[in-house]
């Protein structure tokens, strides 16, 4: 790609960008959110046209119309969130969309399809059963499935977004290997990653893109984690910090007892949970997504009732499926969906920052609101926690990844809070965002918070865990003091292995 262009109104997402690959090799591609990575390959996948330069496959000029095209040409993407078709069968989604081969014409042959799908997974080492349905899979086996799809198409150039986001480190490893498997058949991989660490584990080579423009091309073995997040953010990253010595844990702050709830679908996802977090202590619940979190950490924070069981606020009952009253017991929560649960986007900044505090003296007198108090507490908050934002009257949906969820964690901060649940609190966020996370996770358990971290991300909880809990189907199934944690014992038992009874 050279010289590639791209604008959209009030920004330049690529501003005269060279980009160049190789055959057989694994080339990782590395930003902040809002560097131009999406635009980049969104245009190598035919959803955007350059508005300036060119691109060459093989050394041939060609101009992709749709993704079609660019899949006709062979190049196909692995997005983070997959696209498959739940109902569907494996066979039947890898050959959703199609024209060619087996599902060439006007019908079909389905034991066709499965033949070669069955093949295809067993040359590459990715193990699924042609015939299960999507519902039927874990996210590790899904992924699969999206590789699948592009092998089926014959790709000689695949992009993977955040390929291990779902994965245990014994699935990112089978990644790994599968994915050198198509390097040395002479396919290229672009791989974009937040995880430093994998990047020099897997890629040959590195491509960095700062504020739409590509700073720096490098082979990977001349780099490292910490020399590619400055290059990322144009300065040196602080390393991590423990908290202040003394800060030992204190008294049980939140205790959950035999804690059962239902799932979207009717069925039991919480399945007896009993934990303790006590005060100055950071506990972290691992797993992969579906195991029960999302559902564990709604019924805590009050947005979905449990059938059986209690949530304590030192010592005293929360009252079952009540939002409010899990706030006035002292509880704050951020969700995984920070835009779609954690903010309203269309309210302004000042008025999410406020929805935790506007029945307050403060911020109301009675059923009216003090809109000048409102706007001067968001002015002195997004100046604390530096929200990058136009002003305080700046809709959130306006607002970065990383700046919503800075506008989360301000509001539940600021209401001085006795638990901080926090649920895939730097998903899908920038080194630089991921670091501002993590110095308030640290903070509030410094200040005497019982902080409960949900997250799928095992480097994470590493660095920020007092005592790590692991959760499978539901229950949890082993815990562990950070000091004798293992990545591959934990990996283990998030796959329901070793210690997961």
């Amino acid at each position: 790609m050279r010289g590639i262009t791209k604008r959209f109104p009030g920004v330049v997402a690529n501003d005269d960008v060279d980009f160049e690959v190789a055959a057989g090799e694994v080339h990782a591609l590395l930003g902040e959110n809002g560097a131009g990575k999406s635009t980049l390959t969104s245009i190598l996948t035919g959803l955007y046209r350059p508005d300036e330069g060119q691109v060459f496959l093989a050394g041939e000029e060609v101009s992709f119309g749709s993704p079609r095209d660019a899949i006709d040409a062979g190049v196909a993407m692995v997005h983070q969130h997959f696209k498959l078709v739940e109902t569907f069968t494996v066979a039947e989604n890898v050959v959703l969309g199609d024209h060619r081969g087996e599902s060439a014409g006007l019908r079909l042959r389905p034991r066709a399809v499965e033949r070669r799908v069955a093949e295809i997974s067993e040359r590459y080492g990715l193990a699924v059963d042609p015939r299960a349905r999507i519902w039927q899979l874990s996210l590790g086996e899904q992924q699969r499935i999206e590789i699948l799809k592009a092998l089926y198409r014959d790709a000689r150039v695949l992009i993977l977004d955040e390929p291990t986001a779902v994965l245990t480190p014994q699935e990112a490893e089978v990644l790994f290997a599968t994915l050198r498997e198509m390097t040395a058949e002479g396919r290229t991989v672009i791989f974009i990653s937040h995880k430093l660490h994998e990047v020099t584990a897997v890629a040959d080579r590195v491509t960095v893109l700062r504020g739409g423009k590509s700073v720096a091309t490098a082979d990977v073995a001349e780099a490292t984690p910490r020399s590619l997040a400055a290059l990322m953010v144009g300065r040196e990253l602080a390393g991590a910090t423990e908290r202040a010595p003394g800060h030992d844990p204190g008294a049980v702050v939140l205790e959950l007892r035999n804690l059962r709830a239902p799932g979207d679908r009717g069925d039991e996802a919480v399945r007896g949970v009993s934990l303790e977090v006590r005060a100055r202590e950071i506990v972290a619940i691992a797993g992969v997504a579906g195991n029960g979190q999302r559902e564990l950490a709604e019924t805590i924070a009050g947005i979905r009732g449990a059938a059986e069981g209690t949530v304590t606020v030192n010592g005293n009952a929360v009252r079952r499926g009540d939002p409010r009253a899990a706030q006035s017991a002292g509880i704050a929560y951020v969700p995984e969906d920070r835009l779609g649960t954690g903010v309203a986007p269309s309210l302004s900044i000042a008025a999410n920052l406020a929805l935790r505090s506007y029945r307050g003296r403060e911020t109301s007198i009675g059923p009216l609101l003090r809109l000048g108090r409102i706007r001067e507490r968001a002015l002195d908050l997004i100046g604390r926690y530096r929200i990058a934002a136009p002003g305080p009257a700046a809709p959130a949906r306006l607002l970065s990844g990383g700046n919503v969820q800075k506008v989360v964690l301000a509001r539940e901060f600021s209401g001085h809070p006795r638990v901080l649940v926090a649920a895939s609190p730097t998903r899908g966020l920038d080194v630089g965002a991921i670091e501002s996370v993590h110095s308030y996770l640290r903070q509030a358990a410094s200040e005497g918070v019982a902080v409960l971290l949900f997250s799928e991300d095992l480097d994470e909880i590493l660095e920020l865990a007092d005592r790590i809990a692991v959760m499978f189907e539901g229950r949890i199934v082993a815990q562990t003091d950070r000091a004798s944690a293992s990545v591959e014992e934990i990996g283990l038992q998030m796959a329901g292995g070793h210690g997961a009874d």
